[in-house]
């Protein structure tokens, strides 16, 4: 049984079939969460935040017109949504990002193999964590999310030059940060 596709689903949805739009959840819900986590910095208040970007998306589907990717149109949704709850409650950053194992739902029945993946995973939020939350989203989406520099400027609403820009400040910051705690060991 072949997969449905984005556009089928939400005209499914359109015809009233408000019950498919679950299946849109379960294609997008992990990485968004991840992309939330990485900006947030706090799981519970990401879940929230997945939750609020789910209903606008629900709602907004009568107003998508298919000009972008449903993923595109809805990460714009979530990265949006994410920068509003960050431009309107500030606080310290408190918990690290969900790993990436959970993310990525890495099966690997080794110990040795498990741990390996868990103590860089752990490195990466950590040096995730130590960025500045714009730094961090546009380093998720790009490296975790394999999101192209044009799917980015789609979803945070910058020029693709400005995009360019930011992940290689990004980067250049990211390397600042390994050189500076000497992680280069630790990541090779």
């Amino acid at each position: 049984m072949r997969e449905l596709t984005d556009i089928e689903i939400i005209e499914s949805v359109r015809k009233g079939n408000q019950s498919d739009f679950e299946i849109l959840v379960d294609r997008y819900k992990n990485k968004a969460f991840s992309l939330l986590c990485g900006m947030l910095k706090d799981s519970m208040e990401a879940e929230e935040v997945l939750q609020d970007a789910f209903l606008k998306a629900y709602y907004g589907l009568k107003n998508f017109k298919q000009e972008a990717k449903f993923s595109t149109w809805f990460y714009r949704i979530v990265y949006n949504t994410a920068l509003t709850r960050l431009s309107t409650k500030k606080r310290k950053i408190e918990k690290e990002m969900t790993s990436i194992d959970e993310e990525l739902n890495i099966a690997d029945n080794t110990y040795a193999v498990q741990s390996e993946k868990k103590e860089l995973s752990k490195l990466i939020d950590e040096l995730l964590d130590k960025l500045p939350a714009n730094y961090a989203s546009v380093i998720t989406m790009f490296y975790l999310e394999e999101m192209t520099c044009e799917e980015i400027a789609e979803v945070t609403n910058k020029s693709l030059s400005n995009v360019k820009v930011l992940l290689h400040r990004s980067r250049n910051a990211l390397k600042d940060i390994v050189l500076k705690n000497n992680y280069t060991m630790e990541l090779l």
